[in-house]
């Protein structure tokens, strides 16, 4: 190279490095990760619209699936609900501080059995009715020590129970119809939740609540005293292994319940030997308890595993306990009194030949759910359950408007059915169906389509006859169901 070229060599060089380093900047502002958005950015307001049909083979002369709740009204089609929600969702793995909150409203017939007592519960005079599934705030606390390596999370107001696999926001269960264990276990809290991340594969659970589906201080809550509401979570496999072990315990039964084996003339014979066994509350006269210290017991262990990426296993094990019942057995009474006790409308047994301790009643059970997901559209699910109600206690029927939350305050329920107390019934239902999301066209709100048709056949394996039948009124063993429910999905926001 010739000395004259070197510099024009040098300042080609010269310049290009100047050019280089001038990009630079640039491209590390194009590599550096977007700025976190604002907190309002994060609000979204979306929500569903559910309606189905559950068709009885048995054709019950009135109209009741036993055993049901959401699903109760046979052959008939059922508005389930509207749900809307406006969530700030929190990150339980922040490393700072963070606020959220959760409202959900519901207008629909399955908020007859979603009031908290004292709380829009007698607001409605019909079938479809509203409630408020949650009404929360949120916060991650971002305090570590030996005992809390990732934090804890904070959650004060209403909020649904921790308990089960099946929960009250309908397009996250696999079926249309509810297990057992759902049906007749806890729904609502009001109170105070914390969770506390103790390891990366352990958080620990607890917190304090005004009982099942109460409100706060009379007349809302049925008695003056808490409940426990804990227990613990492990995130194992990656992920693919998860268990819950989760407790609710306190009084439940209602300080204002009286005596209220009632019935309306008619209604014995028309439904035979039923009659409201304070399920879900109530004390009868001839229960001996202290309505602040008979506590009731909901648990349950919960265990997901994903062998892989398209199979779900799901084993919901349950136990429950009430300490304040009395088992009311008619066995030793004269059939000649029935027609005098459907003629006055009023229970004469006497009290005396009661237990005067409370005896107390229990359930347990276990449902195995397995899930296969076929494709984008199509997954099957199956579930098999089987459910002891060993005083007849835990499950019944709550057909009229008000009947759920009569329950639940300890009034008067001239229409709740039940079965004849301390008998006790082992429940079997096997259900198989499929969940299908369908491709649609891309529509301003709406944001898809899910359909669960399913078939259920449930029986009594302990020779009684829980179910109903068409033919006057009679009984039946089992009962053989197909249902069906369609979900909207909506973003708003």
């Amino acid at each position: 190279m010739k000395w004259y070229y070197l510099p024009v060599v040098t300042a080609a060089s010269i310049a290009a490095t100047m050019a280089s380093a001038a990009d630079l900047p640039k491209k590390k502002a194009a590599e550096a990760p977007p700025p976190p958005p604002a907190w309002l950015d994060t609000v979204t307001v979306d929500g569903y619209v559910e309606g189905g049909v559950a068709i009885n083979f048995n054709q019950p002369f009135n109209k009741l699936n036993w055993g049901h709740l959401y699903t109760d009204r046979a052959n008939w089609p059922t508005f389930n609900g509207g749900v809307l929600t406006v969530a700030r969702p929190i990150d339980p793995k922040a490393t700072g501080y963070d606020f959220g909150f959760k409202l959900q409203g519901q207008i629909g017939e399955d908020a007859r059995y979603n009031h908290l007592t004292g709380f829009l519960d007698y607001l409605i005079h019909d079938r479809t009715q509203i409630a408020i599934l949650e009404a929360n705030g949120q916060a991650h606390l971002p305090w570590t020590s030996f005992l809390s390596e990732g934090g804890i999370d904070v959650k004060a107001g209403i909020f649904p129970t921790y308990n089960g696999a099946e929960v009250m926001y309908a397009k996250d269960n696999l079926f249309y119809s509810h297990s057992y264990i759902f049906n007749f276990g806890p729904f609502l809290h009001t109170g105070l939740m914390t969770a506390t991340h103790v390891r990366e594969w352990l958080d620990v659970y607890a917190g304090v609540t005004t009982g099942v589906n109460n409100w706060i201080g009379y007349p809302g809550q049925p008695n003056s005293s808490p409940s426990f509401h804990g227990g613990f979570g492990l995130n194992l496999l990656d992920g693919n292994l998860t268990v819950l072990g989760i407790v609710h315990h306190g009084p439940q039964n209602s300080s204002q319940g009286r005596f209220n084996y009632f019935y309306t003339p008619g209604v014995l014979a028309a439904q035979g030997l039923l009659w409201p066994n304070g399920v879900l509350g109530g004390i009868p006269a001839a229960c001996a308890c202290n309505a602040n210290s008979a506590n009731r017991t909901f648990t349950n262990l919960t265990t997901t595993y994903k062998p892989t990426e398209n199979l779900t296993l799901i084993t919901d094990i349950a136990y429950n306990r009430e300490s304040g019942w009395n088992p009311i057995s008619f066995s030793g009474i004269s059939p000649a009194f029935y027609p005098a006790w459907d003629a006055t409308g009023i229970f004469p047994a006497p009290l005396a030949s009661l237990p005067q301790k409370a005896q107390g009643a229990d359930s347990y059970a276990v449902a195995q759910y397995a899930s296969y997901k076929v494709n984008d559209i199509v997954k099957v699910n199956g579930r098999v359950e089987y459910y002891r109600d060993n005083k007849n206690f835990f499950v019944g029927a709550f057909p009229g408007y008000f009947d759920s939350v009569n329950a639940f305050h300890g009034f008067a329920c001239p229409s709740c059915i039940a079965r004849p107390a301390g008998v006790g019934t082992s429940y079997l239902a096997l259900t198989a169906g499929v969940t299908i999301t369908p491709e649609i066209p891309k529509l301003p709100i709406i944001t898809g389509l899910i359909i669960r048709p399913e078939f259920r056949w449930d029986t009594s394996v302990n020779g009684t006859t829980p179910f109903f039948r068409g033919n006057g009124n009679g009984f039946s063993k089992s009962q053989g169901m197909f249902n069906m429910d369609v979900i909207v999905p909506f973003s708003l926001l």
